[in-house]
């Protein structure tokens, strides 16, 4: 059996094993959470020490728990403990540890001094070999505004420190272009490539089974439909007697779409980025995955990539993708503008070659995948669990928020969700880091649940309460909103037509999805009549004279001369 002892700060626990007594402190720092009390009083809580026999009668065998995954209100142990044995190996983990006043406890295997552990603020209890899956949580009307805006702020990239390992890389592919590409390949994926460029039009389709193949075919019918709205209208506009202007769209010529494959393939980020490529009518479509261990391209990704219209596959993933496809190779087209998410090393290389001599552009600055969820005593813990974990297995660095909209919440049973759920995921590992530097806050109401989620401006917002459809007009920063009970943030990932690529970290203060106008570039024209330059140039020959601008003021009172003297002939 395993057991948990949780207590307060600054007690040591004296356990007993064969090899003699084993002392560790608790402390209050180093993954500890603060719980601010109604009184007003803090009380802390600090790490976990784990007992651990497969015999009652057998002496203890003391571990140490991995504090990587913690919440507020119990400790949490994950289920990667170290067992120590020489007392030397638990002084060597915490020497770091200030060590501060305690009051020593004994346990032994019967556990006779439950009164002993209450006083000492010790709880002795079963705990499973499962990973728990918990956030911290902070109630809004508690916290400063400071500390409201603090609950913004992402996970820490220290981008710096990814510049100096991505710069060297995209340097080296603009040098050495496609050996580059495959040494690196070789060197991050382990696969030696052939070549690194496939052209689409020679590969043949892949075979998928017929409901897979149907599942993409309906997700490419919905964004194609979504998508295809977008086209802009082009529109005459007369703002004087005989001067006319317009806006026409036009596409970009070569664009290059970036499409994940590391800890999971996404072939829907090859139909989100390659469908409104396809509408907008780009020439050159580069997509850029890395390859299967073999070599080969994802079945899945190629059959979209063919059905979306994209012209070559990349064969190559991380900065060295990115730098292809922005400086061009002998084998891979130069491309004027680079989509799609990435880690954090495809990030940075985006955001230094949209400021290099490349003269390439990016759709948006993006960071690890995020969800905020408003819940009220009406949506399913269920549901809401399902939704937080969804977005939370994409990574360790991903981050999801719960905002609890009034009174009635069964917090509990939302907790036990997430964590049978997490448990019970594949990716459960990535999904209980993610949620580590997860949280959950507490708003009176939905005017401070929408406030808090305005200010902290997800990729993702799903608005699971009653009548969510009329929060709507109030929602201004975000990159996608689901609506309702029945609209998992999954569909949109997936496959109801609106587009999955969207901004995170934040900058959905300032930057929009994907779009068809992504793959466009609009340019302005106006067309003077004689008539309509009469009664426009000499107010433009006045701003020009004001400005000092006489050549301006030339190009227009030479042409108004002209005007006159016809006019007397």
């Amino acid at each position: 059996m395993l057991i948990k002892l949780r207590g307060r700060s600054g007690t040591r626990v004296q356990a007993k094993s064969s090899n003699g007594s084993i002392k560790m402190m608790l402390n209050s720092r180093g993954g500890m959470h603060k719980k601010k009390e109604t009184n007003g009083e803090r009380k802390f809580k600090a790490h976990a020490l784990v007992a651990q026999t497969e015999d009652p009668t057998h002496a203890l065998t003391v571990t140490i728990a991995d504090h990587n995954v913690n919440r507020l209100d119990e400790w949490i142990v994950d289920a990667r403990t170290l067992t120590i044995y020489p007392a030397i190996k638990v002084f060597y983990l915490f020497a770091v540890m200030p060590l501060v006043a305690y009051s020593p406890l004994v346990f032994n295997q019967s556990f006779a001094s439950p009164r002993l552990c209450s006083y000492l603020g010790f709880v002795v209890e079963p705990l499973s070999n499962t990973v728990r899956c918990a956030m911290k949580s902070y109630k809004l009307s508690d916290l400063t505004q400071t500390e409201v805006d603090n609950l913004k702020a992402r996970p820490r990239i220290n981008f710096s420190s990814i510049f100096s390992t991505v710069e060297p890389i995209v340097n080296d592919v603009r040098n050495r272009g496609d050996a580059a590409v495959e040494d690196y390949t070789l060197r991050f994926d382990k696969v030696k490539l052939e070549n690194i460029i496939e052209n689409v039009n020679e590969l043949p389709d892949p075979e998928l089974d017929e409901a897979v193949r149907e599942s993409f075919d309906v997700a490419y019918s919905n964004i194609y439909a979504f998508h295809a709205a977008q086209k802009p209208v082009e529109k005459v506009v007369e703002n004087m007697e005989g001067v006319r202007c317009k806006r026409v769209a036009r596409s970009i010529a070569s664009v290059g779409l970036y499409v994940p494959g590391g800890t999971a393939v996404l072939p829907s980020t090859a139909l989100m980025l390659a469908v409104p490529a396809q509408i907008a009518g780009c020439k050159t479509i580069v997509l850029a995955t890395p390859p299967s261990g073999d070599g080969s391209i994802c079945k899945e990704v190629l059959y979209c990539a063919k059905k979306a219209g994209v012209t070559h596959i990349l064969k190559a993933g991380g900065a060295q993708a990115i730098a292809a496809m922005a400086w061009g190779t002998s084998s891979c087209p130069k491309v004027e503008k680079i989509y799609g998410p990435g880690n954090q090393y495809v990030t940075a290389a985006k955001m230094i070659l949209q400021n290099s001599e490349a003269m390439v552009s990016i759709d948006m600055p993006a960071g690890p995948s995020e969800v905020l969820v408003i819940a009220d005593k009406y949506a399913s813990p269920v549901h809401i669990a399902a939704d937080l974990l969804s977005q939370a297995e994409h990574g360790p660095d991903s981050q999801v928020v719960l905002v609890i909209a009034g009174e009635g919440v069964d917090i509990k049973a939302i907790d036990e969700e997430i964590t049978n759920q997490c448990n019970s995921l594949p990716r459960g590992e990535f999904a209980s880091k993610a949620l580590s530097h997860s949280f959950t806050v507490f708003a009176r109401d939905m005017v401070e649940a929408v406030a808090f989620s305005n200010l902290y401006a997800p990729e993702h917002l799903i608005i699971n309460v009653k009548d969510a459809e009329k929060w709507e007009s109030f929602i201004e920063n975000a990159g996608s909103v689901f609506l309702g009970q029945w609209t998992p943030e999954s569909v949109g990932d997936y496959a109801s037509g609106t587009n999955h690529v969207l901004p995170t970290y934040g900058y959905a203060r300032m930057y929009s999805g994907v779009s068809l106008d992504s793959f466009l570039k609009y340019i302005t024209i106006q067309s003077l009549t004689e008539e309509g330059l009469a009664k426009l140039g000499p107010y433009v020959a006045t701003m020009a004279e004001v400005e000092g601008l006489d050549a301006h003021k030339r190009a227009v009172t030479l042409r108004l001369q002209d005007i006159k003297a016809r006019q007397i002939v």
